[in-house]
């Protein structure tokens, strides 16, 4: 069940314990259904937290093509950006978030994300 993978993949991503596991759910749902922006997204999440950032970028990319208003996607890439050195394009990103989703920053904060 493509939707249960997907599930366990974001409660394990956003835990943070067991990340590693988070990106092997992700994957498994994502052979069930390629085309998942939420699973792209939370997969690009998985990324961004073992400090993967241009598998990050590839999956947020993935996810916003799918779904161009997905402000985690974009505040996720806005980081995984900024950390590699791209801070225009970071930025960018992460205003682009805020204008669809004003609480987004508090949320990836509540993750560890910042």
């Amino acid at each position: 069940n493509n939707d249960a993978w997907a599930a366990r993949c974001w409660v394990r991503a956003a835990g943070g314990r067991e990340v590693q596991q988070a990106l092997s759910d992700c994957n498994q749902a994502l052979k069930l259904k390629a085309d998942a922006p939420d699973v792209l997204d939370t997969r690009g999440f998985v990324h961004l937290r073992l400090g993967k950032y241009d598998d990050a970028i590839k999956d947020y990319d993935a996810a916003l093509k799918l779904d161009p208003k997905l402000a985690g996607s974009l505040y996720g890439r806005g980081v995984a950006k900024t950390k590699k050195g791209d801070r225009a394009g970071g930025s960018a990103d992460i205003t682009a978030a805020k204008s669809i989703r004003s609480d987004i920053e508090a949320e990836f904060s509540r993750y560890g994300i910042r």
